[in-house]
C-alpha cells in the first residue's frame, strides 16, 4: 500500500493569509520573536504567543512546539526553530530539521492543513534556492497520517520562485 502523499501548493503572500489550520513560525530556539516573519505573527497574534514558546523553551533545532494563535484565526502556530540563538547565520541542513520537525508536530495533533514561510532565508542568511531545495526535500520524505496540504507562502517573489523551481 503505498503512503499518502502531501498536496504542495505555493502563493505569494502573507503567511497571515493562508488558507491553513496551522502555520510555522521560522523561531529560534528560545522562543523569542523579535525579527522576521516571527515579528509579524507576534504583532499580530499578539505578544502571549510569545510568552507560551518561551515557556516551551529552550526548543532545540530539529524539534517544534505548539502554541494557541493568539488574534490570529489559526488553531494554533507551531515554533520551529532553524537556529540555536536569535539572528544566527545558519547551514542550509537546519532548514530541512526545521521543516520536518513542523511537519511532525502538525501531523500528531491531527491538523490537515499546515502553511510555511520561506525558512532560515531571512535573518539565518539562507540562500532562497537551498532553502526551498531543503523544504521541499523534507516535505516530500514527510510519511503523513492525518496532514494532506502544505501550503509554501511567502512575500518575497524570489522565495516563491525557488520552491516553483524546486518543485
Amino acid at each position: 500500500m503505498s503512503q499518502p502523499s502531501l498536496h504542495i501548493t505555493v502563493k505569494q503572500g502573507s503567511l497571515l493569509d493562508a488558507d491553513a489550520q496551522v502555520i510555522v513560525n521560522a523561531a529560534n530556539s528560545s522562543g523569542l520573536m523579535g525579527g522576521g516573519i516571527a515579528g509579524v505573527i507576534r504583532r499580530a497574534a499578539g505578544v502571549q504567543v510569545e510568552e507560551e514558546a518561551r515557556k516551551q523553551a529552550p526548543i532545540p533545532v530539529g524539534s517544534a512546539v505548539l502554541t494557541s494563535a493568539g488574534r490570529l484565526r489559526f488553531q494554533g502556530i507551531i515554533h520551529a526553530p532553524t537556529m540555536p540563538q536569535p539572528a544566527m547565520r545558519i547551514p542550509p541542513d537546519n532548514v530541512a530539521k526545521a521543516t520536518q520537525a513542523a511537519l511532525e508536530v502538525a501531523d500528531a495533533q491531527g491538523f490537515t492543513s499546515i502553511a510555511f514561510p520561506g525558512m532560515g532565508t531571512g535573518v539565518g542568511r539562507v540562500s532562497h534556492r537551498d532553502a526551498a531545495h531543503h523544504m521541499i526535500a523534507a516535505i516530500r520524505q514527510f510519511q503523513p497520517r492525518s496532514l494532506q496540504s502544505v501550503i509554501l507562502m511567502d512575500i518575497d517573489p524570489a522565495m516563491v520562485q525557488a520552491w516553483q523551481e524546486a518543485l
